[in-house]
């Protein structure tokens, strides 16, 4: 199946959990990230590239390249019948493994599933030659077992096994490094190429990460959310991932006031963030650890790699966070801990954009993206301002391995696969981009066409219109000023949401 005398690339997948768009160096962050910097000025940078919102659903769009309703993960991972939210893969899809071992590719996968709790629907019945990591949502990064004695349902696995990771020396990050680095030192025939999904937790709560991390960060968050945001927004601008005329919107409404806090409230926010930062940076460097593989292996030249987020930065809790674990009263960061960092720090995270994960206004759906392949890239370094989506990946990647993406897959049909290639892009070319696009979670709901989003916050149940060229941080709602193209947008998505069965 593959494409005549070309050498067909590696292929790493990198997502990360819960990380906000101006979460990392490259993106206008203050947290370390030399690895994925380094990533991006020898590769692309999208600045208009969208997930789906959550993590089930997104992994879902991603490995599939369908809508998530399509693959049967529309909400979450619980079982509501066959059909758009049945909470697994279903069999009128394949995945990105099943495609791609189709055409040869060895197939390995370390972290986190998130779509599919059971047998069969784990990754090794999916496509995955080997396998290592979390099957479910979240876990404590030093020892799961502190979540089973909270009579939670955390499910880790290893190629296929039920399994639980000894807690001596354990912190999940490594582990996912260390299992994707044992995958490639291990790939033993240079004529096979292999596909790597490494899928980390970082930097998705509870906030656990290591004292020598989290000492980079302390005392650098003093100044609190506002100022970081603006910051991170005058960065954003400067790096030319967003536009100056594109106002920072305003502080969530739900966020603390700074001001307001006293200074044990500060210093305790302070930690918070710091420890949130030492996540990203303690999984940037595992990055690292998988390019010096990928060096040492020889194939650094002949690997794609892609790298982004499963949704915004996550709100959830309160302002300020809270501990999901009342039971769990150590020191911040710590095993017997388990923390979030709350919306003030995730409005942060999401700047310049509203919202958080969950949402479908950009703050929600918007990720880093990065794509770097040594020789394809025409311009390395460059920014590319297409709209992207992760139902594109599949696409993507099927034509740069030179695979067919089947109509049929072991006898059953295959849905036609929605998202167009990337490729393109590396060359400079504008591709052809998206017409159209779609959001649904939880009532959250969304359509792109061309400059034009319209979207709806389930809470409040109003539509909103915006131009995306002028006001891509959605601050000026034209709905009201151009109802034609209100009601044709909202026949667009009606048609798409009876199409996929919302």
């Amino acid at each position: 199946m593959g494409k005549e005398n070309e050498k067909r690339p590696n292929i790493v997948l990198i997502l990360v959990d819960d990380m906000g768009y101006s979460d990392i160096g490259c993106y206008g962050s203050e947290i370390r990230t030399p690895n994925l910097d380094r990533l991006a000025a020898n590769g692309v940078r999208f600045s208009q590239f969208y997930n789906a919102a959550r993590c089930c659903p997104t992994r879902a769009s991603l490995l599939t390249g369908l809508y998530p309703h399509q693959a049967g993960v529309g909400k979450m991972i619980g079982y509501e019948g066959p059909g758009p939210y049945q909470g697994y893969l279903n069999h009128q899809c394949v995945t990105l493994a099943e495609a791609l071992k189709s055409g040869g590719y060895a197939t390995y996968m370390s972290g986190k599933w998130h779509v599919g709790e059971d047998r069969p629907h784990w990754p090794v019945d999916r496509g995955f030659d080997r396998h290592y990591g979390l099957i479910s949502g979240a876990m404590n990064y030093f020892d799961i077992r502190k979540d089973k004695s909270a009579k939670l349902v955390r499910k880790f696995a290893k190629d296929g096994e039920a399994y639980v990771p000894p807690p001596e020396g354990f912190y999940a990050t490594d582990a996912f490094t260390d299992f994707a680095v044992q995958c490639i030192e291990q790939h033993e025939d240079v004529e096979q190429p292999f596909f790597l999904y490494l899928s980390y937790t970082a930097p998705h709560w509870p906030l656990h990460a290591l004292p020598e991390d989290i000492a980079k960060y302390r005392g650098k968050y003093m100044k609190g959310w506002p100022a970081l945001r603006k910051q991170r927004y005058e960065r954003l601008v400067k790096l030319g991932l967003i536009r100056e005329d594109w106002e920072l919107s305003e502080q969530d409404e739900a966020a603390a006031d700074w001001n307001a806090l006293d200074d044990e409230q500060k210093r305790e926010m302070d930690h918070k963030m710091a420890i949130y930062a030492a996540q990203i940076d303690r999984m940037d460097q595992g990055i690292g650890k998988v390019m010096d593989a990928l060096r040492s292996k020889g194939c650094e030249e002949d690997t794609l790699v892609m790298f982004l987020s499963d949704n915004g930065a996550c709100h959830e809790s309160s302002a300020l966070g809270t501990n999901f674990r009342p039971d769990l009263t150590g020191e911040l960061g710590t095993v017997d801990s388990f923390h979030s960092y709350g919306l003030s720090w995730s409005n942060a995270s999401n700047t310049p954009f509203r919202k958080h994960k969950s949402w479908v206004h950009e703050g929600g759906i918007s990720t880093p993206m990065i794509i770097n392949w040594p020789g394809h890239i025409a311009e390395p370094g460059t920014i590319c301002h297409q709209t992207g989506h992760i139902i594109d990946i599949m696409a993507t990647c099927c034509g740069v391995a030179g695979v067919e993406y089947p109509k049929q897959y072991e006898g059953r049909d295959i849905q036609p696969m929605e998202g167009l290639s990337l490729a393109p892009t590396f060359s400079g070319s504008p591709g052809t981009p998206h017409e159209l696009l779609y959001w649904e979670h939880f009532g959250n709901r969304a359509v792109r066409h061309g400059k034009w989003k319209l979207v709806e916050d389930a809470q409040n149940g109003r539509w909103e219109l915006y131009d995306m060229e002028k006001d891509r941080t959605e601050l000026h709602d034209l709905s009201e000023e151009l109802p034609e193209q209100f009601e044709a947008l909202k026949r667009l998505y009606q048609e798409w949401a009876e199409r996929v069965r919302v």
